[in-house]
Protein backbone atom coordinates (compact mmCIF):
# COMPACT_ATOMS: atom_id res chain seq x y z
CA UNK A 1 0.00 0.00 0.00
CA UNK A 2 1.38 3.43 -0.95
CA UNK A 3 1.89 5.69 2.11
CA UNK A 4 -0.41 8.72 2.15
CA UNK A 5 2.54 11.15 2.04
CA UNK A 6 4.05 9.42 -1.00
CA UNK A 7 0.67 9.41 -2.76
CA UNK A 8 0.31 13.13 -2.13
CA UNK A 9 3.74 13.77 -3.64
CA UNK A 10 2.87 11.67 -6.67
CA UNK A 11 -0.34 13.62 -7.18
CA UNK A 12 1.42 16.97 -6.91
CA UNK A 13 4.13 15.80 -9.32
CA UNK A 14 1.52 14.64 -11.83
CA UNK A 15 -0.34 17.95 -11.55
CA UNK A 16 2.83 19.90 -12.30
CA UNK A 17 3.73 17.63 -15.21
CA UNK A 18 0.27 18.07 -16.73
CA UNK A 19 0.59 21.85 -16.45
CA UNK A 20 4.06 21.87 -18.00
CA UNK A 21 3.06 19.53 -20.81
CA UNK A 22 -0.04 21.59 -21.61
CA UNK A 23 2.09 24.72 -21.79
CA UNK A 24 4.44 23.04 -24.27
CA UNK A 25 1.54 21.86 -26.44
CA UNK A 26 0.17 25.41 -26.52
CA UNK A 27 3.57 26.74 -27.58
CA UNK A 28 3.67 24.25 -30.48
CA UNK A 29 0.12 24.07 -31.86
CA UNK A 30 -1.06 27.59 -31.00
CA UNK A 31 2.04 29.77 -31.33
CA UNK A 32 3.86 27.57 -33.87
CA UNK A 33 7.14 27.08 -31.99
CA UNK A 34 9.48 24.15 -32.57
CA UNK A 35 9.03 21.38 -30.01
CA UNK A 36 12.79 20.92 -29.61
CA UNK A 37 13.29 24.59 -28.81
CA UNK A 38 10.42 24.69 -26.32
CA UNK A 39 11.56 21.54 -24.53
CA UNK A 40 15.10 22.89 -24.32
CA UNK A 41 13.72 25.71 -22.15
CA UNK A 42 12.04 23.29 -19.74
CA UNK A 43 13.59 22.71 -16.32
CA UNK A 44 15.83 19.65 -16.34
CA UNK A 45 13.96 18.06 -13.43
CA UNK A 46 10.98 16.25 -14.93
CA UNK A 47 11.83 17.24 -18.51
CA UNK A 48 11.88 13.63 -19.71
CA UNK A 49 8.40 12.99 -18.31
CA UNK A 50 7.09 16.21 -19.86
CA UNK A 51 8.60 15.22 -23.19
CA UNK A 52 6.94 11.79 -23.05
CA UNK A 53 3.56 13.39 -22.37
CA UNK A 54 3.92 15.95 -25.16
CA UNK A 55 5.20 13.47 -27.75
CA UNK A 56 2.30 11.13 -27.03
CA UNK A 57 -0.21 13.98 -27.16
CA UNK A 58 1.09 15.34 -30.48
CA UNK A 59 1.17 11.88 -32.07
CA UNK A 60 -2.54 11.49 -31.28
CA UNK A 61 -3.42 15.18 -31.50
CA UNK A 62 -6.24 14.99 -34.06
CA UNK A 63 -7.89 12.01 -32.36
CA UNK A 64 -7.66 13.64 -28.95
CA UNK A 65 -9.19 16.82 -30.34
CA UNK A 66 -12.05 14.79 -31.81
CA UNK A 67 -12.74 13.08 -28.47
CA UNK A 68 -12.52 16.31 -26.48
CA UNK A 69 -14.78 18.22 -28.83
CA UNK A 70 -17.33 15.39 -28.94
CA UNK A 71 -18.05 15.71 -25.21
CA UNK A 72 -17.98 19.51 -25.01
CA UNK A 73 -21.21 21.47 -25.21
CA UNK A 74 -19.32 24.34 -26.84
CA UNK A 75 -15.65 24.79 -27.85
CA UNK A 76 -13.17 25.89 -25.19
CA UNK A 77 -11.87 29.33 -26.08
CA UNK A 78 -8.98 29.23 -23.62
CA UNK A 79 -5.93 27.66 -25.33
CA UNK A 80 -4.24 26.46 -22.16
CA UNK A 81 -7.33 24.66 -20.85
CA UNK A 82 -8.07 23.22 -24.28
CA UNK A 83 -4.56 21.74 -24.46
CA UNK A 84 -4.58 20.61 -20.85
CA UNK A 85 -7.66 18.55 -21.68
CA UNK A 86 -5.78 16.93 -24.57
CA UNK A 87 -2.79 16.01 -22.42
CA UNK A 88 -5.05 14.60 -19.72
CA UNK A 89 -7.11 12.62 -22.23
CA UNK A 90 -3.97 11.08 -23.66
CA UNK A 91 -2.83 10.10 -20.17
CA UNK A 92 -6.16 8.36 -19.61
CA UNK A 93 -5.48 6.17 -22.63
CA UNK A 94 -2.12 4.92 -21.32
CA UNK A 95 -2.60 5.00 -17.56
CA UNK A 96 -5.95 3.37 -17.00
CA UNK A 97 -4.77 2.03 -13.65
CA UNK A 98 -4.50 5.55 -12.29
CA UNK A 99 -7.30 7.11 -14.31
CA UNK A 100 -8.98 8.77 -11.36
CA UNK A 101 -5.70 10.29 -10.21
CA UNK A 102 -5.28 11.76 -13.70
CA UNK A 103 -8.82 13.20 -13.55
CA UNK A 104 -8.33 14.66 -10.08
CA UNK A 105 -4.93 16.21 -10.79
CA UNK A 106 -5.95 17.55 -14.19
CA UNK A 107 -8.99 19.13 -12.56
CA UNK A 108 -6.82 20.69 -9.85
CA UNK A 109 -4.33 21.84 -12.48
CA UNK A 110 -7.09 23.52 -14.47
CA UNK A 111 -8.49 25.19 -11.36
CA UNK A 112 -5.04 26.56 -10.47
CA UNK A 113 -4.97 28.35 -13.82
CA UNK A 114 -8.63 29.23 -14.35
CA UNK A 115 -11.01 28.64 -11.41
CA UNK A 116 -13.95 28.41 -13.81
CA UNK A 117 -12.32 25.43 -15.56
CA UNK A 118 -12.51 23.05 -12.58
CA UNK A 119 -16.02 21.81 -13.31
CA UNK A 120 -15.53 21.69 -17.08
CA UNK A 121 -12.33 19.65 -16.85
CA UNK A 122 -13.81 17.22 -14.35
CA UNK A 123 -16.94 16.76 -16.46
CA UNK A 124 -15.07 16.18 -19.74
CA UNK A 125 -12.64 13.63 -18.32
CA UNK A 126 -15.22 11.71 -16.29
CA UNK A 127 -17.55 11.68 -19.29
CA UNK A 128 -14.81 10.05 -21.37
CA UNK A 129 -14.09 7.58 -18.58
CA UNK A 130 -17.75 6.53 -18.56
CA UNK A 131 -18.10 6.29 -22.33
CA UNK A 132 -14.68 4.92 -23.20
CA UNK A 133 -12.39 6.38 -25.87
CA UNK A 134 -15.26 7.36 -28.18
CA UNK A 135 -13.52 5.80 -31.17
CA UNK A 136 -16.70 6.33 -33.18
CA UNK A 137 -15.75 10.02 -33.49
CA UNK A 138 -12.61 9.11 -35.48
CA UNK A 139 -14.53 9.12 -38.73
CA UNK A 140 -12.86 11.87 -40.75
CA UNK A 141 -9.39 11.43 -42.27
CA UNK A 142 -7.62 13.76 -39.86
CA UNK A 143 -8.85 11.97 -36.76
CA UNK A 144 -8.33 8.56 -38.33
CA UNK A 145 -4.73 9.18 -39.42
CA UNK A 146 -3.60 11.97 -37.09
CA UNK A 147 -2.40 14.30 -39.84
CA UNK A 148 -3.68 17.47 -41.42
CA UNK A 149 -5.90 16.79 -44.44
CA UNK A 150 -3.49 18.38 -46.93
CA UNK A 151 -0.71 16.06 -45.70
CA UNK A 152 -2.90 12.99 -46.04
CA UNK A 153 -3.89 14.00 -49.56
CA UNK A 154 -0.29 14.67 -50.58
CA UNK A 155 0.95 11.30 -49.36
CA UNK A 156 -2.00 9.49 -50.90
CA UNK A 157 -1.31 11.13 -54.26
CA UNK A 158 2.44 10.45 -54.14
CA UNK A 159 2.19 6.82 -52.96
CA UNK A 160 -1.15 5.37 -54.08
CA UNK A 161 -0.09 1.85 -53.09
CA UNK A 162 1.74 2.63 -49.84
CA UNK A 163 0.14 5.83 -48.51
CA UNK A 164 -1.53 4.19 -45.51
CA UNK A 165 1.72 2.47 -44.49
CA UNK A 166 3.62 5.77 -44.71
CA UNK A 167 1.07 7.57 -42.54
CA UNK A 168 0.87 4.74 -40.02
CA UNK A 169 4.66 4.58 -39.69
CA UNK A 170 4.75 8.27 -38.81
CA UNK A 171 2.57 7.62 -35.77
CA UNK A 172 4.73 4.85 -34.35
CA UNK A 173 7.44 5.08 -31.73
CA UNK A 174 10.74 5.34 -33.62
CA UNK A 175 13.35 2.61 -33.41
CA UNK A 176 16.56 3.28 -31.49
CA UNK A 177 19.35 2.34 -33.87
CA UNK A 178 23.09 2.40 -33.27
CA UNK A 179 26.01 2.93 -35.63
CA UNK A 180 29.10 0.96 -34.68
CA UNK A 181 32.37 2.87 -35.05
CA UNK A 182 34.43 0.33 -36.97
CA UNK A 183 37.61 2.31 -36.25
CA UNK A 184 37.29 1.20 -32.64
CA UNK A 185 35.40 -2.08 -32.55
CA UNK A 186 33.72 -4.69 -34.74
CA UNK A 187 30.10 -5.65 -35.26
CA UNK A 188 30.49 -9.07 -33.64
CA UNK A 189 32.41 -7.59 -30.72
CA UNK A 190 29.79 -4.93 -30.08
CA UNK A 191 26.89 -7.35 -30.36
CA UNK A 192 28.70 -9.50 -27.78
CA UNK A 193 29.07 -6.45 -25.51
CA UNK A 194 25.33 -5.78 -25.78
CA UNK A 195 24.61 -9.42 -24.99
CA UNK A 196 26.85 -9.28 -21.92
CA UNK A 197 24.97 -6.17 -20.79
CA UNK A 198 21.68 -8.04 -21.39
CA UNK A 199 20.58 -5.50 -24.00
CA UNK A 200 18.53 -7.09 -26.77
CA UNK A 201 19.45 -6.03 -30.30
CA UNK A 202 19.12 -6.98 -33.98
CA UNK A 203 21.84 -6.50 -36.58
CA UNK A 204 20.44 -4.63 -39.60
CA UNK A 205 23.48 -4.75 -41.87
CA UNK A 206 26.56 -2.57 -42.47
CA UNK A 207 27.17 -0.69 -39.20
CA UNK A 208 23.54 -0.60 -37.99
CA UNK A 209 22.15 -2.34 -34.90
CA UNK A 210 18.57 -1.79 -33.73
CA UNK A 211 17.86 -2.12 -30.01
CA UNK A 212 14.77 -4.01 -28.96
CA UNK A 213 13.97 -1.42 -26.33
CA UNK A 214 15.13 2.22 -26.06
CA UNK A 215 17.43 3.13 -23.18
CA UNK A 216 19.61 6.08 -22.15
CA UNK A 217 22.86 6.27 -24.11
CA UNK A 218 24.81 6.29 -20.86
CA UNK A 219 23.82 2.64 -20.44
CA UNK A 220 25.27 1.61 -23.80
CA UNK A 221 28.58 -0.28 -23.61
CA UNK A 222 31.41 1.87 -24.91
CA UNK A 223 29.28 4.90 -25.74
CA UNK A 224 31.41 7.37 -23.79
CA UNK A 225 34.54 5.86 -25.34
CA UNK A 226 33.23 6.39 -28.87
CA UNK A 227 32.51 2.78 -29.82
CA UNK A 228 28.99 3.57 -30.96
CA UNK A 229 26.60 6.41 -31.85
CA UNK A 230 22.84 6.73 -32.13
CA UNK A 231 21.80 7.15 -35.77
CA UNK A 232 18.83 5.93 -37.77
CA UNK A 233 19.61 3.10 -40.18
CA UNK A 234 18.21 5.12 -43.08
CA UNK A 235 20.49 8.03 -42.26
CA UNK A 236 23.46 5.69 -42.12
CA UNK A 237 23.12 5.02 -45.83
CA UNK A 238 24.47 8.48 -46.64
CA UNK A 239 28.09 7.62 -45.92
CA UNK A 240 27.81 4.54 -48.15
CA UNK A 241 26.13 6.46 -50.98
CA UNK A 242 28.81 9.17 -50.90
CA UNK A 243 31.47 6.64 -51.95
CA UNK A 244 34.40 8.31 -50.19
CA UNK A 245 38.05 7.28 -50.64
CA UNK A 246 41.13 7.90 -48.52
CA UNK A 247 42.79 11.21 -49.23
CA UNK A 248 39.76 12.98 -50.68
CA UNK A 249 38.56 16.47 -49.79
CA UNK A 250 35.00 16.18 -48.47
CA UNK A 251 32.44 18.84 -47.59
CA UNK A 252 29.45 18.25 -45.34
CA UNK A 253 27.55 21.41 -46.14
CA UNK A 254 24.66 21.20 -43.62
CA UNK A 255 26.36 19.06 -41.03
CA UNK A 256 24.61 19.43 -37.66
CA UNK A 257 24.19 17.39 -35.51
CA UNK A 258 27.11 15.56 -37.14
CA UNK A 259 26.03 11.94 -37.47
CA UNK A 260 26.74 11.75 -41.20
CA UNK A 261 29.96 13.76 -40.80
CA UNK A 262 31.27 11.27 -38.25
CA UNK A 263 30.16 8.24 -40.26
CA UNK A 264 32.10 9.42 -43.32
CA UNK A 265 35.21 9.90 -41.16
CA UNK A 266 34.75 6.45 -39.65
CA UNK A 267 34.77 4.94 -43.13
CA UNK A 268 37.75 6.73 -44.72
CA UNK A 269 40.73 8.97 -44.01
CA UNK A 270 39.55 12.18 -45.65
CA UNK A 271 40.05 15.91 -45.23
CA UNK A 272 36.61 16.88 -43.90
CA UNK A 273 35.11 20.35 -43.79
CA UNK A 274 31.88 20.47 -41.79
CA UNK A 275 29.73 23.57 -42.24
CA UNK A 276 26.58 24.64 -40.42
CA UNK A 277 24.97 28.05 -40.04
CA UNK A 278 24.00 27.47 -36.39
CA UNK A 279 27.00 27.88 -34.08
CA UNK A 280 25.26 26.12 -31.20
CA UNK A 281 24.42 23.10 -33.34
CA UNK A 282 27.95 23.12 -34.74
CA UNK A 283 29.25 22.77 -31.19
CA UNK A 284 27.28 19.53 -30.95
CA UNK A 285 29.13 18.33 -34.05
CA UNK A 286 32.46 19.14 -32.41
CA UNK A 287 31.43 17.35 -29.21
CA UNK A 288 30.39 14.24 -31.14
CA UNK A 289 33.64 14.19 -33.10
CA UNK A 290 35.65 14.54 -29.90
CA UNK A 291 33.84 11.59 -28.31
CA UNK A 292 34.46 9.49 -31.43
CA UNK A 293 38.15 10.53 -31.67
CA UNK A 294 37.64 12.04 -35.13
CA UNK A 295 38.88 15.28 -36.69
CA UNK A 296 37.18 17.77 -39.02
CA UNK A 297 37.49 21.43 -39.87
CA UNK A 298 34.24 22.84 -38.47
CA UNK A 299 33.05 26.14 -39.90
CA UNK A 300 30.07 28.31 -39.03
CA UNK A 301 28.56 29.32 -42.35
CA UNK A 302 25.58 29.23 -44.70
CA UNK A 303 25.67 26.41 -47.26
CA UNK A 304 23.90 28.74 -49.68
CA UNK A 305 26.65 31.39 -49.38
CA UNK A 306 29.96 29.54 -49.81
CA UNK A 307 31.82 32.74 -50.72
CA UNK A 308 31.78 33.55 -47.00
CA UNK A 309 33.70 30.41 -45.97
CA UNK A 310 35.07 28.43 -48.95
CA UNK A 311 38.86 28.34 -49.36
CA UNK A 312 38.64 28.09 -53.16
CA UNK A 313 39.89 24.49 -53.38
CA UNK A 314 37.40 22.08 -55.02
CA UNK A 315 35.96 19.12 -53.14
CA UNK A 316 35.98 15.52 -54.35
CA UNK A 317 32.77 14.78 -52.47
CA UNK A 318 30.00 17.02 -51.17
CA UNK A 319 27.23 15.92 -48.82
CA UNK A 320 24.21 18.22 -49.09
CA UNK A 321 21.80 17.14 -46.37
CA UNK A 322 19.53 20.09 -47.07
CA UNK A 323 16.79 21.69 -44.95
CA UNK A 324 13.45 20.04 -45.70
CA UNK A 325 9.94 19.40 -44.41
CA UNK A 326 11.15 16.50 -42.19
CA UNK A 327 8.07 14.61 -43.38
CA UNK A 328 10.00 11.33 -43.25
CA UNK A 329 10.91 11.63 -39.57
CA UNK A 330 7.67 12.82 -37.98
CA UNK A 331 7.61 9.94 -35.50
CA UNK A 332 10.76 11.55 -34.01
CA UNK A 333 9.38 15.08 -34.41
CA UNK A 334 5.57 14.85 -34.01
CA UNK A 335 5.21 18.63 -33.92
CA UNK A 336 6.13 18.73 -37.62
CA UNK A 337 2.75 17.27 -38.58
CA UNK A 338 0.99 20.28 -37.08
CA UNK A 339 3.52 23.04 -37.79
CA UNK A 340 3.89 22.49 -41.54
CA UNK A 341 1.64 24.20 -44.09
CA UNK A 342 1.23 23.32 -47.79
CA UNK A 343 3.10 26.49 -48.78
CA UNK A 344 6.09 25.38 -46.71
CA UNK A 345 6.95 22.63 -49.19
CA UNK A 346 7.41 25.12 -52.01
CA UNK A 347 9.49 27.28 -49.69
CA UNK A 348 11.78 24.40 -48.81
CA UNK A 349 12.08 23.50 -52.50
CA UNK A 350 13.30 27.02 -53.32
CA UNK A 351 15.83 26.90 -50.52
CA UNK A 352 17.06 23.47 -51.61
CA UNK A 353 17.50 24.62 -55.21
CA UNK A 354 19.49 27.65 -54.08
CA UNK A 355 21.82 25.48 -51.96
CA UNK A 356 22.36 23.00 -54.78
CA UNK A 357 23.20 25.76 -57.24
CA UNK A 358 25.57 27.39 -54.73
CA UNK A 359 27.43 24.18 -53.90
CA UNK A 360 27.81 22.82 -57.42
CA UNK A 361 30.74 25.12 -58.39
CA UNK A 362 32.66 23.81 -55.34
CA UNK A 363 32.72 20.26 -56.72
CA UNK A 364 35.75 19.01 -58.67
CA UNK A 365 35.37 17.60 -62.18
CA UNK A 366 34.46 13.95 -61.77
CA UNK A 367 33.44 14.61 -58.18
CA UNK A 368 30.17 13.50 -56.61
CA UNK A 369 27.53 15.39 -54.68
CA UNK A 370 25.02 13.48 -52.56
CA UNK A 371 21.68 15.25 -52.17
CA UNK A 372 19.79 14.12 -49.07
CA UNK A 373 16.46 14.95 -47.46
CA UNK A 374 14.45 13.34 -44.68
CA UNK A 375 11.28 13.97 -46.69
CA UNK A 376 8.72 11.81 -48.46
CA UNK A 377 7.35 14.63 -50.62
CA UNK A 378 8.47 14.36 -54.29
CA UNK A 379 8.68 18.16 -54.68
CA UNK A 380 11.69 18.12 -52.36
CA UNK A 381 13.18 14.96 -53.81
CA UNK A 382 13.29 13.64 -57.37
CA UNK A 383 11.40 16.62 -58.75
CA UNK A 384 14.08 18.82 -57.20
CA UNK A 385 16.82 16.76 -58.84
CA UNK A 386 15.08 16.76 -62.22
CA UNK A 387 14.94 20.56 -62.13
CA UNK A 388 18.60 20.76 -61.15
CA UNK A 389 19.66 18.52 -64.05
CA UNK A 390 17.76 20.76 -66.45
CA UNK A 391 19.69 23.80 -65.15
CA UNK A 392 23.13 22.17 -65.23
CA UNK A 393 24.30 20.35 -68.35
CA UNK A 394 27.53 19.28 -66.59
CA UNK A 395 25.63 17.19 -64.05
CA UNK A 396 24.50 13.60 -64.26
CA UNK A 397 22.58 11.44 -61.84
CA UNK A 398 24.16 8.11 -60.96
CA UNK A 399 22.25 4.94 -61.97
CA UNK A 400 18.97 4.96 -60.13
CA UNK A 401 17.30 2.32 -57.97
CA UNK A 402 14.08 4.02 -56.91
CA UNK A 403 13.46 1.77 -53.90
CA UNK A 404 16.89 2.71 -52.54
CA UNK A 405 16.64 6.41 -53.39
CA UNK A 406 13.27 7.03 -51.71
CA UNK A 407 13.20 5.23 -48.40
CA UNK A 408 9.73 5.14 -46.90
CA UNK A 409 9.52 4.96 -43.10
CA UNK A 410 9.18 1.43 -41.72
CA UNK A 411 10.10 -0.60 -38.64
CA UNK A 412 13.83 -0.43 -39.37
CA UNK A 413 14.36 3.14 -40.58
CA UNK A 414 12.90 6.58 -41.17
CA UNK A 415 12.00 8.17 -44.50
CA UNK A 416 14.90 9.56 -46.57
CA UNK A 417 15.69 10.51 -50.15
CA UNK A 418 19.10 10.12 -51.81
CA UNK A 419 20.34 11.30 -55.18
CA UNK A 420 24.00 11.01 -56.22
CA UNK A 421 25.10 13.60 -58.78
CA UNK A 422 28.39 13.54 -60.69
CA UNK A 423 30.11 16.51 -62.34
CA UNK A 424 30.87 15.57 -65.95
Amino acid sequence: MVPEQDMSQQQLALRQLLLRAASVVVAVVVTGKSLDRVLAQEALAGRAAVQDMVYACLRDYARLCAVRDAVLVRPVQDDVIACLLLVALQQLTVHGERAYMVVNEATSAAASLRPWARGLTNAVLRNVLRQGLLTHVWQDDEACWNYSQWWIDAVRTSYPDDWSLVLAAGNQHPPLTLRVNLRQTGIAEYLAALDTAEIGATYLGDEAIRLWHPLPVQQLPGFAAGDVSVQDAGAQRAAHWLDVRDGQRVLDACCAPGGKTAHVLERADVSMTAVDRDANRLQRVKDNLTRLHLLAHCVTGDAGKPADWWDGMPYDRILADVPCSASGVVRRHPDVKWLRRPSDIAGFARQQAAILDALWPLLALGGKLLYVTCSVFPQENQQQIDSFLMRHDNAGQQPRVVAEEQLLPCDDYDGFFYALLEKI
